[in-house]
């Protein structure tokens, strides 16, 4: 070992230009990194729609939805399949097994799809597959202003259907654009039923009259000269006029037009949704979907540069503008770690600056840092890892570890040269100084890598989100044992200088504060035990009194409401409802600055909401313009009770990419989903009432909702075949007359270049708008008959499902909620033994806890499995390094210590375990560990030279003490800005942070104080067996 570390020191140019090299590598490879807000954690899933006209939830659920389900199950690596069924559209979200291809799983999907096309009834809809996104796909929202205000919603709407829309698509990385809100266009023809009955003419025959007045063929071509002419037949409708003037029939002699039969005029189309914006009314919007892995930054800037051009060819007084973008959020968070990080950094140097005494050795150490974090982004870019909150996070955090090999050698160098025998030149100082420390030093490296091996094992949300953490971290210390193995002795040879002055002012003074103390304590050994017995005892007091949630919720800097209507209510009432919230928010909190609501859905392929269901996005003001005092959470606390009293609708407050992520997991946009499965809807729908009380009454629930699975008005025709048999009438006949009647049914479409907008024919709406109305439909039989539709139907009003859902082929019924002002694991164990004891449901019905209190037990779960297996890993290194077992038991009781430390960092802060903190945790063990190896290998190395295990205890805790103090300083100092960081995602950082700092305090003391004064009975024999970390120190006597 001493041979490599001398050829080592000697090549100080090399060293210097590797170090380089990395450091600028590392630089650009930061700058090409795909840069995101935080790790997607949206599960492998495929959606289906199908839009099926006008059925009801109950025909969706028995025509479509089973049919897809059936056709899906049994496809290979399919973990779940849930379905929603509203009014007209069948949504089946198929959920692949974690780290399934999104593009196998699509081409699987999509081979069964033409099977279940052929199951659904002709007429019924043609299932189609959504966009390939996910749950953090929607990047961008915005709306059309007009400022002229001349324009109605059907022309804001053609032009975000054609004119933003398509150039919008062609974005590279844009997989989908979806409008919403308005009119779709449509040339509509408005029939008047009397008009029909005069004229002994039925609503398909105007149909098939336009259809046919409606063509263009191609007749080949001709040859005229030298010359090829193509010949082509146009009689394509361009207008209005084109369209009243199609003849329908001839009636002796007189040729009846569509003009005489109805209105002709431009109109809007049937629409299950749209948008209000700022309490003024109804407004045109629409969202953009980035393709499935590609970068959000790059997406989002290409989209406002292409918006840029857009408005450019925009109509004079109209404007497409973002209200909505990922990017904010990305740059914020983005902020929070790289600011955490520079802060991190400057910390580290002014410690080591402090205790090294020089620039100098302080620039040996100092270097490690960007070398090593160079190192973390070329590997993170090659292993095509994205910089997130998460993985700039693990950069973080490893920010204070990955000097601690640089400070052992630096600080041994240090040593080495004021004690080095006199004629011994300054390379084979520094290579005997590297020599004794470095085999204990990649061993306490390597194990704080490996402590990271729990993170890798995680799966799901919980491993999407925490893997890149434990990954970036893991290459930043790779980095960093590298730069101390390989770089560090030649920079130390290269720039430090033998010390005239006997020791620096800061050892002296750690020495001799360290060593008293240590001597106490080895003399004492029961006030040692009885001190690590006190901390212990502390911590696991601590730990009892600590509450449980998954992660903590990340603060975007956005609200979303979502508010639940009557499931009755129409579409314009709900408009009405909408715009009166909005303004009243305004009112209230001037901390909004703008609201933009969607209520029901637009466009297929990322909403199915029912229209009792509003969303409305809510951006709010810089925190500067806030009145005092008031935080986020109070905010939405706040907005959540002032709402509360608002007559008709229930409400749930959250925040965009939290909810959207909540609901591809649970079904719910919420924290919590309770579950109740069964066969029958009445039972659900009674069970859920109970449950949301029981649910309501343990303090902590925040807007808690049952689904609305009824309560949606129908109208029923009910058709008489006797009756129908009687006039010589088909039931084929009385539905398509309803059908095309009141529905309405296209009859072509009309081309302007290459726009199309179809031409549909219906009734008047004064002829269709009521059940009387509806009764008047005329019916015509063979034989001439004409019967109104009441003479052979019985229509009557029933209340039916405004919804129906399925899981696995089961139906359920969810209640939703948050949890304020204490954490899920508490809430959840007061909830579940409230709802044994009093919701009593029938036999075949059971209830399934999930959202984040199911993620949390399977983390903890899979932690409960991967920790021991990591421990025993790390025994094996420590077993392997010294070859006794009880230098390994010596060291391994730095954890518990550790743990102790960081169980009451959690306590005196407040926070609950969760996720981060449980990584924090394990970090704790690396961290924790490596301290004790440098110090216990000293010990051991100079008990075989024979000396007083007393006094080499002591000597060792004195030697010992700066670099000890140092690493665990520059760690936690390392972590500090993340600790009081205030932005974008410092939330789900800070419990990491509190825990490790905390642990490090308890950890060093042990280290200093404790382990010396156990070591006496844990010491190997003089002369006995050499471990693989022995070296000969040298010393002053």
């Amino acid at each position: 070992m001493f041979n490599l570390m001398h050829r080592l020191a000697g090549g100080q140019l090399l060293a210097a230009i590797a170090a380089l090299a990395l450091i600028i590598g590392g630089l650009f490879a930061f700058r090409s990194l795909p840069v995101d807000a935080f790790p997607d954690p949206s599960p492998s899933l495929v959606q289906v729609f199908t839009e099926t006209e006008g059925l009801s939830p109950e025909e969706v659920e028995r025509y479509v939805t089973y049919p897809i389900e059936t056709a899906m199950s049994g496809l290979p690596k399919v973990e779940e399949i849930r379905s929603t069924s509203n009014f007209g559209l069948s949504v089946v979200n198929i959920y692949f097994e974690d780290g399934t291809d999104v593009y196998f799983a699509r081409q699987v999907v999509g081979e069964r799809l033409g099977e279940a096309a052929e199951a659904i009834p002709q007429g019924f809809g043609t299932p189609k597959m959504g966009p390939i996104s996910t749950g953090l796909g929607i990047i961008m929202y915005y709306r059309l202003v007009d400022e002229t205000g001349e324009r109605s919603l059907v022309e804001l709407r053609e032009i975000a259907d054609w004119m933003i829309k398509y150039p919008l698509q062609s974005v590279e990385g844009v997989t989908e654009v979806l409008s919403l809100g308005g009119f779709e266009k449509q040339y509509q023809v408005r029939l008047d039923p009397d008009q029909l009955t005069s004229y002994r003419l039925s609503v398909s025959e105007v149909i098939a009259a336009l259809e046919s007045a409606n063509r263009t063929a191609g007749a080949q071509f001709i040859e005229i000269g030298a010359e090829q002419y193509t010949v082509r037949g146009v009689g394509l409708a361009r207008t209005l006029d084109d369209l009243r003037e199609t003849p329908v029939r001839t009636i002796d002699g007189r040729t009846i037009r569509v003009r005489d039969l109805g209105q002709v005029e431009i109109g809007g189309g049937v629409r299950q949704g749209l948008a209000t914006a700022n309490g003024e009314g109804e407004a045109v919007a629409g969202l953009v979907l980035k393709l499935y892995g590609s970068n959000t930054s790059d997406v989002i800037e290409n989209a406002k540069t292409r918006f840029d051009e857009i408005n450019a060819s925009l109509p004079a007084g109209v404007k497409a503008i973002p209200y909505y973008d990922q990017g904010t959020l990305v740059r914020k968070a983005a902020a929070t770690v790289t600011t955490a990080l520079w802060q991190g950094a400057l910390l580290v140097a002014i410690i080591v600056f402090a205790f090294l005494g020089g620039w100098r050795p302080s620039l040996v150490v100092v270097l490690s840092i960007p070398f090593s974090v160079g190192f973390a982004f070329i590997a993170m870019n090659l292993l095509g890892i994205g910089a997130n909150l998460m993985t700039l996070g693990g950069v973080a955090i490893a920010i204070g570890m990955m000097v601690d090999g640089a400070i052992v050698i630096a600080e041994n160098v240090d040593r080495g040269f004021k004690e080095r025998p006199s004629g011994e030149d300054a390379r084979t100082t520094v290579a005997r100084a590297s020599t004794e420390v470095i085999a204990p030093l990649i061993a306490a490296v390597a194990v704080v890598i490996i402590v990271f091996l729990p993170l890798f094992s995680l799966q799901g949300t919980e491993g999407k989100t925490f893997r890149p953490l434990a990954a970036s971290a893991a290459l930043a210390m790779t980095g960093s044992l590298f730069y101390a193995a390989l770089i560090a002795p030649a920079m130390a040879l290269g720039l430090m200088r033998p010390s005239d002055k006997a020791e620096s002012g800061a050892e002296g003074w750690l020495t001799r504060f360290v060593k008293p103390l240590a001597a106490f304590f080895v003399r004492q050994r029961m006030a040692a035990i009885g001190l690590a017995c006190a901390l212990l005892l502390a911590g696991g007091l601590s730990a009892t009194r600590l509450g449980s949630e998954f992660t903590p919720a990340l603060e975007e800097g956005d609200v979303l409401l979502r508010v639940t209507m009557a499931p009755s209510i129409s579409l314009t009432e709900a408009k009405a409802t909408s715009t009166r919230i909005e303004s009243r928010l305004l009112e209230a909190f001037p901390e909004i600055d703008s609201i933009v609501s969607r209520i029901g859905r637009g466009e297929v392929g990322a909403h199915a909401d029912p229209v009792n269901s509003i969303e409305a996005f809510v951006a709010l003001k810089p925190r500067s313009e806030w009145r005092d005092g008031m935080s986020p959470d109070e905010l939405r606390t706040a907005i959540s009770d002032n709402l509360g009293s608002f007559p008709g609708v229930r409400v749930n407050v959250g925040q965009p990419i939290a909810m959207s992520v909540d609901e591809l997991l649970t079904g719910t946009k919420a924290q919590l989903a309770v579950k109740i499965f069964g066969p029958d809807s009445d039972v659900l729908l009674d069970g859920s009432q109970k449950l949301q009380s029981i649910l309501q009454d343990v303090p902590g629930a925040s807007d808690v909702q049952a689904d609305q699975i009824t309560g949606a008005p129908q109208l029923v025709v009910s058709l008489n075949r006797v009756a129908l048999g009687r006039y010589d009438l088909s039931i084929e006949d009385a539905l398509e007359a309803l059908r095309s009647g009141v529905g309405g049914a296209e009859a072509g479409a009309v081309f302007e270049g290459v726009r199309q907008f179809p031409v549909v024919v219906r009734f008047a709406e004064d002829d269709r708008n009521t059940p009387a109305a509806i009764g008047r439909i005329i019916l015509e039989s063979e034989s001439g008959a004409r019967i109104p539709l009441e003479s052979v139907a019985e229509i009557r009003e029933i209340v039916g499902p405004r919804q129906i859902t399925r899981e696995n082929g089961e139906r359920f019924i969810t209640v939703q909620l948050n949890v304020r002002g204490r954490d899920i694991g508490s809430y959840v164990s007061e909830a579940q033994n409230a709802v044994d004891a009093n919701l009593d449901l029938p036999a075949g019905y059971r209830v399934e806890w999930g959202g984040q209190f199911e993620l949390q037990q399977e983390a903890n779960k899979r932690f409960a499995v991967v920790i021991p297996i990591t421990l025993a890993i790390v025994f094996l290194i420590l077993l392997l390094t010294f070859g006794r077992m009880k230098s390994a038991v010596l060291i391994l009781l730095n954890i518990p210590l550790a743990l102790t430390g960081g169980a009451m960092a959690l306590w005196i802060s407040g926070l609950p375990v969760s996720v981060p903190a449980t990584v924090g945790f394990i970090a704790l063990f690396g961290i924790a560990l490596g301290n004790g190896m440098v110090l216990v290998s000293f010990m051991d190395d100079f008990a075989r030279e024979g000396r007083d295990r007393d006094e080499l205890a002591v000597e060792a805790a004195g030697l010992r003490a700066r670099p000890v103090l140092m690493t665990a300083l520059t760690t936690a100092l390392g972590l500090a800005p993340l600790l009081f960081a205030t932005g974008v995602g410092a939330e789900v950082q800070r419990p990491l942070a509190t825990v490790v700092m905390g642990g490090l305090v308890s950890s060093t003391v042990l280290t200093l104080l404790v382990l010396p004064a156990l070591h006496r009975w844990f010491a190997p024999k003089p002369e006995s067996h050499h471990s693989m970390l022995e070296a000969r120190h040298v010393h002053a006597e």
